[in-house]
Formats: structure tokens, C-alpha cells, sequence
């Protein structure tokens, strides 16, 4: 089983985005025959097979083994992943695309995407898979927010440069800067 499973194609997203799917997927976190998934759902075998197969055909559940229980075959499934990401992709851009300037929002969702895609394509298989991920909050007053801006891409830049051979090992460096919203943690 994947840990992330990044769907590109319409008609996975739309085997997926029923949520008596969802449940069933939830159940085929361990492998399990559809018999099993019903009586965990209170929901009929032929119900769960209907839903089992249409997940099957998107290459969302794998039937992993076979069993004879009462002079019939039973399947036994197992979710294909822990995780399913829908790609922006689906949905594509709505409405005209601002100016590419880093300070906008546009270029902020633009950097996410390009994160997400290319973990989603990360080779999870591999033994290891070196990354590192930081998050914290920080307070600029207005005044020196151009300051602050300035002071971060000098950082990067240097960062850039020091480490932007042609040779090693090959990272992205993607850090976001947004707003947020004031709660009380």
C-alpha cells in the first residue's frame, strides 16, 4: 500500500468523491472481502461489491488475494493507498490568471501544486528519502514588511547560491509566506 496515491484522472476522482466509498475505502485500510465491509457498514455484500468494483476499475482498491468460502471465490481487497490527493489539475484555473508576481496569492497556489505533484511522485519505495519540513509563525509589523520580504529572499539567494552545483544530490527549496488568520491557541 501507497502512503499517498495522486489522482489525475477525472473518473478516479469521481469513483472517489462518493461518500459511500469513502467509507468503504476506510474499511479496506487492512484487507478485507466486501462480506467483511458489509457487516461493518450494515450494508449488503452486493451493495459493498458495486462500490469495490468501481474503486477497483480506477485503480483505487487492489484485490489482493482470493479465498473459497462456501464453494464460491471471495476477493479480498486493500485500499491502494493511505492517502488520495486530487490534482488541481481537475479542476483546472478558473477565471483569468493574474500577473505571475511572487507576492501574490496566484504564485503562492502555483508553488503548492508544483509541491504537491512532485511529492506525490516521490518513489516512496526507496529506502531513503531525505526531507525536511519547518513551520512557524512569525510577526512583521507593516512597516517593515518590505524589510522582512527583502531579508528573506537575501537568505534564499544565498542559500542558492552556495548550494546550486551541478552536482549532489537534487532538492526543491519551496518556502511559502502568507497571511494568517488570528486564533486563539
Amino acid at each position: 500500500m501507497r502512503d499517498v496515491l495522486y489522482l489525475e484522472q477525472i473518473e478516479q476522482a469521481e469513483a472517489l468523491l462518493k461518500p459511500q466509498r469513502v467509507e468503504v475505502l476506510r474499511q479496506l485500510a487492512e484487507p478485507r472481502s466486501c462480506t467483511e465491509v458489509a457487516a461493518a457498514l450494515d450494508q449488503t455484500p452486493q451493495r459493498v461489491y458495486y462500490h469495490v468494483k468501481r474503486l477497483v476499475e480506477a485503480g483505487l482498491v487492489t484485490q489482493v488475494n482470493e479465498r473459497r468460502v462456501r464453494g464460491i471465490n471471495e476477493g479480498v481487497y486493500q485500499a491502494s493507498a493511505r492517502s488520495y490527493w486530487l490534482s488541481p489539475a481537475l479542476v483546472g484555473r478558473l477565471g483569468l490568471r493574474r500577473a505571475r508576481d511572487e507576492l501574490s496569492l496566484d504564485h503562492l497556489l502555483d508553488l503548492v501544486e508544483q509541491v504537491q505533484s512532485d511529492i506525490a511522485g516521490l518513489d516512496r519505495t526507496r529506502p531513503e528519502l531525505p526531507s525536511l519540513g519547518v513551520s512557524g509563525g512569525i510577526r512583521v509589523h507593516p512597516d517593515r514588511r518590505q524589510e522582512f520580504f527583502d531579508d528573506l529572499r537575501t537568505t534564499l539567494q544565498d542559500l542558492f547560491t552556495r548550494y546550486g552545483g551541478a552536482e549532489g544530490d537534487a532538492f526543491r527549496l519551496a518556502v511559502a509566506c502568507y497571511p494568517k488568520e488570528e486564533t486563539d491557541e
